[in-house]
Order: C-alpha cells, then structure tokens, then sequence
C-alpha cells in the first residue's frame, strides 16, 4: 500500500470515528427528550383518569449526561495524543456500556410504573394500569450508546495513527534533501516560500566556497596582464 493510500485510510478512520461519536451522543440526547411511555393517572373519586407521557430524562438522566460528555470527548480526541487520547477513547466505551445499563433498567414495567406514579404524585394519584411502552425512544437510545460503544473501541485500538491538533506544524528534524546550490536556485527556494536557512552547514553560517585543492582563489588586481611579446 502507497503512502498516500495509507494516509487516506488513516484519515478515514479518524474521520468515521469522529462521526460515530457525533452522531451516538446526538441519538442520546435526542431521545431523552422523546417519549417513551405512556400511562393514565387514576385519583380517589369520580375523577377522569389523566395520561401521562413519560420521557427519557423522566427515567434516567444518564443518558442527557452522557451525550454531553459525548460530545465534549469530540474537542478532547481532537487536542490529545498518546495515551491521553486512549484514555479518553476508554472514558467514552465505559460511558456508552453505562448508556445500555441505563437504557435496560428504565425500560423494566417497574421503572415505568414508578415514573407514571411518580408523575402523580402531588395530586395524591397513581397509574391506572401498566404502562404502554413505546419502542421509538429505547431503540434510539441503544443505537447511540452502540455507536460510542464502536468509537471508543477504535479509538483505544487505532488512535496512535490518528493526527490530531498541532500535526500539521509538526517540524521535522531531519535535513533537507533538496537543498538551493546556485543563486538562481536559491531565488526559487525563496519564491517557494522555503528558508534557506534551515538545515545549513555551520548552524546557520554561511559556508565558504573553497576551489578543488582547497587554496581559495586569487583575488583579481585590477590590471589586466600585459601580452608577451611574439618572438
């Protein structure tokens, strides 16, 4: 595989992982405001029961609380490298396994039950029946919590590859292959927008031209030699 092609691989994963976790915190966030299920609230007396809709957050706010640090994990994969940038990938994995706990546990009839209950609480009324659950909500949740679950994984296992905030200005210390010899070189390098500087023998020190046996050449007198004469 070219170089090139390797790069365009490595680019692409980052970005994928990129995106897995924009768009799995984006699903927890969203469906923590949807509804998730619905019941009737029944008071002492003869009262019309009252429905009751039931959100993500009504449940659990684990999720809302995870998408968030979804989506701050964005910036911090971008400004780290290393093993601060596996450890933020582990922080993310252990966040989406916390979302699918999360998400499991409030969809139990007891939880909803409870959330229906506790939604009537103050009006000294409880649930009619079970609570209906609405699949929406969950599905959308568990497919976000898979999709962190998927980022931090790449992250931990394939991030060492990844560039990350400063790589670009990154110098690289070793010499320059291509190097200004004449003057008109010298002039392209600078159009090229290249210091000549860099790299140059003596530590930046102009090196003395020097002739093949190492004398360096006479200096002209400013007379010109007279010609001999023919004999």
């Amino acid at each position: 595989m070219s170089g090139a092609a390797a790069g365009g691989r490595v680019r692409g994963e980052y970005a994928a992982a990129m995106l897995a976790l924009v768009a799995g915190a984006g699903l927890l966030l969203f469906s923590a405001g949807r509804v998730w299920a619905t019941g009737e609230l029944a008071a002492p007396g003869p009262v019309t029961a009252t429905r009751v809709e039931i959100t993500g957050a009504d449940l659990t706010g684990t999720l809302s609380g995870i998408g968030w640090a979804g989506l701050a994990a964005v910036a911090g994969l971008y400004a780290s490298k290393g093993t601060l940038r596996r450890l933020v990938g582990l922080l993310v994995a252990a966040g989406a396994a916390l979302a699918l706990a999360a998400v499991w546990n409030a969809t139990r009839p007891e939880a909803l039950l409870a959330a229906v209950n506790a939604a009537g609480a103050a009006g000294n009324a409880s649930a009619a029946q079970a609570p209906a659950l609405s699949a929406a909500g969950p599905v959308m949740s568990a497919a976000g919590a898979a999709l962190l679950l998927l980022a931090g994984a790449a992250v931990i296992l394939r991030s060492p590859s990844w560039p990350g905030m400063g790589s670009r200005y990154d110098r690289v210390a070793a010499p320059r292959a291509n190097r200004a010899g004449t003057p008109a070189d010298l002039w392209k390098s600078l159009d090229a927008g290249d210091d000549p500087t860099l790299d140059a023998p003596g530590a930046g020190v102009p090196a003395r031209p020097a002739s093949g046996d190492g004398i360096p050449p006479a200096q002209p007198t400013g007379r010109s030699a007279e010609p001999k004469e023919k004999p």
